[in-house]
């Protein structure tokens, strides 16, 4: 019997678990009984509650199994990290929010029969604000123009991963994961699907995401799958000295022919100096996101640090114990 592994995401969702566990379930079983599962919940050091609902969840139901981590790793180190540790034949990461329809989780799986080690799904419209999706939709052009692979439009994560996929992800022993442009580069080799859905709104509670996580997240894309915005503070400094070098020389020769007419005045030369200050600025910051991605790697922390498990019983000595930390974080 295959095994179908479902990974839910969660940062202070205690409105959402237990309704999003009750909903995977019934889908499950509904349309999906020949199928063996998990459920596994990876928690972001949550402080409203989720880490006791899901306990008290694990506890009545050893089908649901969780990670904790010892603090916010963000919204795509800890995904990856659960993607990672979970074995079923494929792996199902899902939102708590219910913006990931589980509806869609047999459709996924009956194409993966099909042959697809990749089942994604892409928003072809959504509920959410129309400023929001139009803004998504302007990045999401911009990052596939410039990208040096075919970036998927509307493309979150949302999907079926087989386990060969799985074992790539592991043996990419990557610090800063970006999962949809990892699936992006490697998904062709793999069958890629595309299915297409209506993002829904979120059930409940208040959405995580604001203008830095957006903002990190794009930067992420950007640093990691592009080589333009580097290209581009090059080319763009040799047409500005051009510019000047022109510019200079049309003042000189004006100045020189017309000694008493010509006053260039202090205009030009403020106009200048802010504008070449600014160009500054906004290149030196870019040079400034390249080089932090690569000192994150460089470093090569581990993608998450976990502080506990539930109902995780993989036949390891150091999980052998319920609920036992995977390490000792202190060093001790």
């Amino acid at each position: 019997m295959k095994k179908i592994s479902i990974l839910i995401p969660c940062f202070n969702e205690v409105e959402n678990v237990e309704a999003i566990s009750e909903a995977v379930e019934n889908v499950i079983k509904k349309d999906l009984p020949a199928y063996d599962y998990e459920i596994c919940f990876i928690d972001n050091s949550s402080t409203d509650g989720t880490r006791d609902k899901i306990e008290e969840l694990c506890r009545e139901n050893k089908k649901l199994k969780a990670i904790f981590n010892v603090t916010n790793f963000g919204q795509f180190n800890s995904p990856f990290h659960g993607m990672c540790s979970l074995d079923g034949d494929c792996v199902i990461p899902v939102c708590a929010d219910f913006q990931d329809p589980v509806e869609l989780i047999p459709v996924f799986v009956h194409e993966w029969e099909k042959g697809h080690k990749i089942v994604s799904g892409v928003k072809s419209s959504s509920r959410e604000s129309g400023i929001v999706y139009f803004l998504r939709s302007v990045y999401y052009k911009l990052i596939k123009g410039m990208s040096s692979v075919h970036m998927i439009e509307h493309f979150t994560g949302f999907g079926l991963y087989d386990k060969s996929f799985i074992r790539l992800l592991r043996e990419l022993d990557d610090s800063q994961p970006f999962i949809r442009g990892i699936v992006a580069e490697y998904g062709e080799g793999f069958n890629l699907k595309l299915v297409e859905y209506e993002q829904p709104q979120r059930r409940a509670g208040k959405t995580h995401n604001n203008f830095y996580t957006l903002y990190d997240a794009a930067m992420l894309s950007f640093t990691s799958y592009t080589k333009v915005g580097l290209r581009l503070a090059t080319i763009l400094g040799f047409v500005i000295a051009g510019v000047d070098i022109l510019v200079a020389i049309f003042y000189l020769i004006m100045k020189l022919t017309h000694w008493y007419d010509f006053s260039a005045g202090s205009a030009p030369m403020v106009i200048g100096i802010f504008l070449m200050g600014a160009m500054q600025m906004i290149f030196i910051g870019l040079v400034g996101e390249y080089i932090l991605n690569i000192n994150t790697r460089v470093i090569h922390r581990p993608v998450v640090v976990e502080e506990r498990r539930i109902n995780w019983d993989d036949g390891s000595p150091e999980n052998a114990e319920e609920n036992k930390p995977l390490q000792d974080i202190s060093g001790a």
